[in-house]
C-alpha cells in the first residue's frame, strides 16, 4: 500500500486518480496539490483528499507515490520542482499525453539526483475538464501506457504498472517515441480532423450545423475540448502529429479522387477495406 500519494493537478483525471485510490484504498493518505484552494476544497469535503495544499513542495515532501496530472507542457517545469522537494524513495510518474520531452527531461534530472520516475498515459478522459467530471470508474477497462527507457528503475515500472492496474486499467508498455508517434495518429490526429470536420461544415454553410443530427455531433464530440490543453498537447507532439496528418492528407486523397472520376470500383474497394479495419478494432 502507498503511504502516501500526492495528486499535482486534482482536475479530471488527478481527481479520478484520487477518488479511484480512495475507493480502492489504495494509499493511507491522499494530498490534492494546486494553484487555487478554493478548487480544490471540494475534493477535501467529500472525503476523497486528506488535505489539500497550493504548495507544491509541501505537498509532496512526505509522499512516496506522486502524480504529475497537469497540462502537458507544464509537466516539465513541475517535475524539476518535484524532483528537488520529493522525498528520498519516491516514485514519480505522471498523465502526460506525450512522453518524450518528459522522459528526456527526467533523465536529465536524474543524474542530479536518483529518483524513480516512468512516464504514464493513462487513454481515458472526457472533453469535458475540471474536478467536478472526476469519476471512481474512470480508468476501469481504459488502456495506460507505460513509457520505461533502458534508464528507467524496475521498481517505479513495477509501482506504476501496479498501480495502474489497481484502479482498474489494462496497462501497455512502449518507449517514450512509439508511444508519441502511436497516439499522435489514433489521439491527436483524431482531435485535430474533429475539429476541421465542425469548422469545415461552418465555412460551407453556417446554417448546416443546425442540421446537425447524432452522426455529426458523435463524429465531432471531442472537438468540444479545451482549447489551451489541446494547444499544447498538439505543439508538444508536433513532429509525430505532422506525420500523422500526412499520412491522412494521403488517405484523404485517395478517396476524393476515386470520387472525382466518378470510379466507383476503386471507391466501393477503399471503402470496404476501411471498413474492414474498423470492424477489427475491439
Amino acid at each position: 500500500m502507498i503511504r502516501e500519494l500526492a495528486v499535482v493537478g486534482v482536475g479530471l483525471l488527478g481527481g479520478s486518480v484520487a477518488k479511484a485510490a480512495r475507493a480502492g484504498a489504495l494509499a493511507r493518505r491522499i494530498v490534492g496539490i494546486g494553484r487555487d484552494a478554493a478548487r480544490l476544497q471540494p475534493a477535501v469535503d467529500d472525503g476523497t483528499l486528506d488535505a489539500a495544499t497550493t504548495d507544491l513542495d509541501a505537498g509532496v515532501r512526505q509522499a512516496d507515490f506522486v502524480l504529475l496530472s497537469a497540462p502537458v507542457l507544464a509537466i516539465e517545469g513541475l517535475l524539476e520542482r518535484v524532483w528537488r522537494a520529493a522525498a528520498d524513495g519516491a516514485v514519480i510518474t505522471d498523465v502526460g499525453s506525450t512522453k518524450g520531452n518528459v522522459v528526456r527531461a527526467a533523465e536529465r534530472l536524474a543524474a542530479s539526483r536518483p529518483l524513480a520516475f516512468v512516464g504514464s498515459h493513462p487513454l481515458a478522459g472526457s472533453e469535458q475538464s475540471g474536478y467536478r467530471v472526476a469519476r471512481v470508474d474512470l480508468f476501469r477497462g481504459a488502456t495506460v501506457v507505460v513509457t520505461p527507457t533502458d534508464r528507467t528503475e524496475l521498481r517505479a515500472v513495477k509501482a506504476a504498472t501496479e498501480f495502474w492496474e489497481a484502479l482498474g486499467a489494462r496497462v501497455s508498455t512502449l518507449d517514450p517515441e512509439t508511444h508519441d508517434r502511436s497516439v499522435a495518429a489514433i489521439s491527436h490526429l483524431p482531435h485535430l480532423i474533429a475539429c476541421a470536420l465542425v469548422d469545415g461544415a461552418a465555412r460551407v454553410d453556417p446554417a448546416a450545423l443546425e442540421l446537425a443530427a447524432r452522426g455529426f455531433k458523435d463524429t465531432t464530440r471531442i472537438a468540444a475540448g479545451d482549447p489551451d490543453m489541446w494547444t499544447e498537447i498538439f505543439l508538444a507532439n508536433r513532429t509525430a502529429l505532422s506525420a500523422s496528418v500526412d499520412a491522412f492528407g494521403k488517405a484523404l486523397a485517395d478517396l476524393q479522387r476515386a470520387i472525382a472520376v466518378g470510379d466507383a470500383a476503386t471507391l466501393r474497394a477503399v471503402l470496404a477495406r476501411i471498413k474492414a479495419l474498423r470492424e477489427g478494432l475491439r
